[in-house]
């Protein structure tokens, strides 16, 4: 039987995993306090309304500037937000060592972002939401492990 390791709170075990850990990383050019700070930025085109996300105090603040639909969203974001998501989530997973070995470290797992929260990208809580987080930091693992076209 496959292990399934979940995922939600930074506190948690595996919180790691979460886009609201506290690793920064460094993407186009700039660095990002958290994953999440790089993701909802990348929700916008205007420079200002992006930097208002990177200068978020924390991941909370920036996935609610994130999520101010008085912002304009670019007009490509629901067919980018995946290889985004991904961008960014490689980017945290090769840019700090602990992490890869953490993430590589669960062998075959499901990794699952468990919460009712969200059915994009986790389980919305009772298994039935898309968990394109989990299945986005699977394929990170694979990569690092050098498992083909992951």
């Amino acid at each position: 039987m496959t292990q399934i390791i979940h995922f939600y709170r930074v506190s948690d075990e595996y919180g790691e995993f979460s886009n609201f850990a506290p690793y920064r990383i460094h993407l186009d050019g700039a660095y990002w306090k958290t994953s999440e700070h790089y993701f909802q930025a990348m929700k916008f085109e205007n420079p200002a309304d992006r930097d208002a996300v990177r200068f978020a105090h924390g991941p909370m603040e920036a996935a609610n500037i994130g999520r101010d639909r008085k912002r304009k969203l670019r007009r490509d974001w629901e067919s980018a937000k995946d290889d985004v998501m991904r961008k960014a989530v490689r980017a945290k997973f090769t840019q700090h060592a602990q992490l890869r070995a953490l993430l590589v470290a669960t062998g075959d797992a499901t990794l699952v972002e468990h919460t009712s929260n969200d059915a994009y990208w986790g389980d919305g809580g009772d298994g039935r939401g898309r968990n394109r987080l989990g299945q986005i930091l699977m394929d990170v693992r694979a990569e690092l492990r050098g498992d083909g076209d992951a």
